[in-house]
């Protein structure tokens, strides 16, 4: 095989007159009396190429005959093209069929329901939709790096494998090597100090504990990687596995952290508009009409800011029947959240100061004694998106609090101790990837925006 260019690539140069080799899998053939039209992918683009094959072709049957989803070497040369909707075509001189495909090949229609296909997640990637999402997914996530690098932030890999459970912000999987058949007890139930690391361990549910650490030693952190959940929910925002974007900022207080968030959002929406043209083109146009303006809304409004007290007594002054209670010291839903961003403010807003008793045990207490420094960022369509805090920085208050809901301190002897020696006011925040990549896309399911989506009862891929 000779030097392969990618489609995406040739097709945005448009160097027609050039001899170029192409690599793809076959999207549509149609065959006519004296002609092959060929519409070849590689992934690079939404579009592909249309490849014309004529029957002077050595082995013109053959590929005349070619099914949907076969693998082809295609060298030819680019011209312009006369239909519509595509300025370039590659007249093809020689065409090699890779890896052949048969009319059983389950992606021969043109439109297929989400839900088939996640039954069949190693094929669906080739789809136009899939294809879409997981090109915006790659881009973000290289995106993210670039923005807390250029802020001098330090990429931290915490550990997946943990026996902390961020106490409380997740049911987690146990990772184990004990015998099943024989599990060792004592009185009190299983025997942990058998297992492998001699204690009960289970997969991350959150590296904000852990990149707290770090933040007392280099300033500026962030994490971005899986964590898990084991939560029997079916609904179309949760999943059992995806990756979370979470910051850290010492010597910082909580409209730092709500400063750093609205950067961040902001910056995430500009890149995704300015890099994922064609992508969000085909998002705005099949799967959510408006997204582009949304996202340009966002990327260009100054966010809101509004007390937890005041956001209550608005929602009990509004003119709507609510499913949900709106009452101080409950937390709010997403009807909630929506008519706050959507129909009060008309924009993002950052809704913040929370009871303390609708919040995690490591977020620092307000002077009121009443509420806790935590923070909301909802957005226009789903509510909150960024949740973070300041963290409680003073030793006695959080031994305390850990004690008040119920936590053994000794468990959590090493967090206790970074408020022990050099404790710094410091905050964060934590972002879901996959909500994330359902704002910026108009996807309505989680499960479409994975790779291979891990929910209850489906782990097969």
């Amino acid at each position: 095989m000779g030097q392969r260019v990618r489609i995406g690539q040739a097709v945005a140069a448009g160097a027609t007159g050039q001899e170029l080799e192409l690599r793809g899998w076959v999207r549509t053939v149609r065959t006519g009396k004296e002609v092959t039209f060929i519409v070849l992918n590689d992934g690079s683009s939404l579009s592909g190429i249309q490849v014309v094959v004529s029957p002077g072709l050595a082995n013109y049957e053959e590929v005349s005959r070619t099914g949907t989803g076969s693998a082809l070497v295609v060298r030819g040369t680019l011209q312009p093209s006369p239909a519509a909707g595509q300025a370039v075509e590659l007249h093809a001189t020689a065409v090699e069929v890779v890896g052949p495909s048969d009319e059983s090949y389950p992606l021969q229609k043109k439109r297929h329901t989400f839900e088939y296909l996640r039954t069949i997640a190693h094929l669906r990637p080739r789809t136009n939709t899939l294809g879409a999402v997981f090109r915006v997914r790659s881009f973000l996530a290289q995106a993210i790096h670039r923005f807390f690098a250029e802020r001098g932030f330090l990429y931290v890999h915490t550990p997946i494998v943990t026996a902390n459970d961020c106490e409380g912000a997740g049911e987690l999987f146990r990772v184990t090597t004990l015998d099943p058949e024989q599990v060792p007890r004592t009185e009190g139930g299983v025997d942990y100090g058998a297992d492998f690391f001699g204690q009960a361990t289970g997969l991350t549910v959150s590296g904000q504990l852990e990149g707290e650490l770090f933040a007392q030693a280099f300033t500026d952190i962030y994490t971005f990687g899986p964590t898990f959940r084991a939560e029997n929910s079916n609904t179309a925002r949760h999943a059992a596995e995806f990756w979370m974007i979470e910051p850290e900022m010492a010597f910082a207080d909580l409209m730092d952290d709500a400063r750093l968030a609205e950067a961040f959002l902001r910056y995430l929406c500009r890149q995704v508009l300015d890099g994922c043209g064609e992508d969000l083109e085909f998002f705005n146009r099949q799967i959510d009409p408006g997204l582009i303006q949304r996202i340009e809304a966002v990327a260009s409004t100054p966010f809101a800011v509004m007390e937890y007290t005041e956001a209550v007594e608005r929602l009990q002054k509004a003119d709507v029947a609510f499913a949900y209670p709106v009452q101080w010291g409950l937390d709010l839903q997403t009807e909630h959240e929506r008519y706050l961003t959507e129909q009060l403010v008309g924009g993002p807003l950052f809704v913040v100061n929370y009871p303390k008793e609708i919040k995690a045990f490591y977020m620092r207490q307000n002077g009121d004694g009443r509420t806790v420094a935590a923070m909301d960022l909802l957005v226009p369509k789903v509510g909150e998106i960024i949740g973070g805090s300041q963290r409680e920085e003073r030793y006695d208050l959080l031994f305390r609090r850990m004690e008040e809901t119920g936590i053994a301190p000794d468990a959590l002897w090493w967090y206790l101790d970074s408020r022990r020696w050099g404790s710094t006011p410091h905050a964060g925040f934590g972002l879901g990837f996959e909500r994330l990549i359902m704002y910026l896309t108009g996807m309505e399911n989680i499960r479409d925006v994975i790779p291979f989506p891990r929910t209850p009862r489906h782990a097969e891929f």
